[in-house]
């Protein structure tokens, strides 16, 4: 449960709350993990509604729950600020640019372009940035929240066995739990 903003703290706006995740929503090509760097350079760098660490624990919360990494996030961030109403607002800002983008694409411009070779480019160009992007947000929350030779490790060695096995993804968060519990149990400072 959010902790409850202390009196100095100020009370975002349900429309700045939908309007920022509008704007994520609206400038993600990708979905997925290449949404991460937007969500983190708005909520975290530009907007500082939650720190790094608040906003890793969010980003493990999500990857247990059913859905979209963009609308969990935002909705666990849109309650943060402002509860339930800002969880639907944020839920809605975050939503409403795919969809809109979805019915001008369905209804006027997919009959145009879906054999024009500059827009096919376009999208294979998009391809590389999107892996890109997820690299990106892969070793700079990798510096943010690895601490400490156990954490790298811990990480290189999923990292590995997620490749090579091609296990589920659950697995690999399970088995990063359990080895949390084996190795990092009571020391906090070198996790």
């Amino acid at each position: 449960m959010p902790s409850p903003l202390s009196s100095t703290e100020k009370r975002e706006s349900l429309l700045t709350i939908m309007l920022t995740f509008f704007k994520v929503g609206a400038f993600t090509f990708g979905g997925g993990y290449a949404i991460l760097p937007v969500i983190q350079q708005e909520i975290v760098y530009k907007r500082k509604w939650v720190n790094q660490s608040v906003f890793s624990d969010i980003l493990i919360i999500t990857q247990g729950m059913p859905g979209q990494l963009a609308l969990n996030s935002a909705i666990q961030i849109g309650v943060r600020l402002r509860g339930t109403a800002g969880g639907l607002v944020a839920a809605l800002g975050v939503t409403a640019p795919s969809v809109i983008i979805l019915l001008i694409i369905a209804a006027w411009l997919y009959p145009m372009v879906h054999d024009n070779i500059y827009v096919q480019a376009a999208f294979y160009g998009l391809r590389p940035a999107v892996v890109a992007l997820i690299a990106y947000a892969a070793i700079k929350m990798g510096r943010d929240i690895l601490h400490g030779w156990k954490g790298i490790i811990l990480s290189a060695v999923l990292l590995v066995i997620a490749i090579i096995s091609q296990i589920h993804p659950i697995l690999v968060l399970v088995a990063g739990g359990l080895a949390g519990l084996v190795f990092f149990r009571g020391s906090q400072t070198d996790a």
